[in-house]
């Protein structure tokens, strides 16, 4: 197995997926993925020769926009964490 240039690596695409039994599942994954992560990763802000503590502000807003897809799922779930189980107390409470 080479290594190739360890210092400088070149990607190239990834691995094939493997063939799946659930041809619907699989699609429909990629389409969520592919809705909430629509922009590409910022390699730019990542220097690793220099150090990391120097993120300025305009750094830090591209990788919010990158995250962004998640962070709004994110909120999405702790608010129905919150609220189907108020709901349900209610409905059980106060069955009017």
């Amino acid at each position: 197995m080479e290594l190739g240039n360890i210092s400088e690596p070149t990607y190239g695409p990834g691995p094939e997926a493997p063939g799946s039994s659930t041809p619907g599942l699989v699609t429909m994954a990629h389409g969520f993925l592919r809705l909430v992560q629509p922009n590409a990763l910022p390699v730019e802000l990542f220097n690793f020769g220099q150090s990391q503590n120097e993120f300025n502000e305009e750094s830090i807003h591209k990788l919010l926009l990158y995250e962004l897809g998640f962070l709004v799922c994110a909120a999405i779930g702790v608010l129905f964490i919150i609220l189907v189980p108020l709901v349900g107390c209610c409905f059980c409470c106060c069955r009017c």
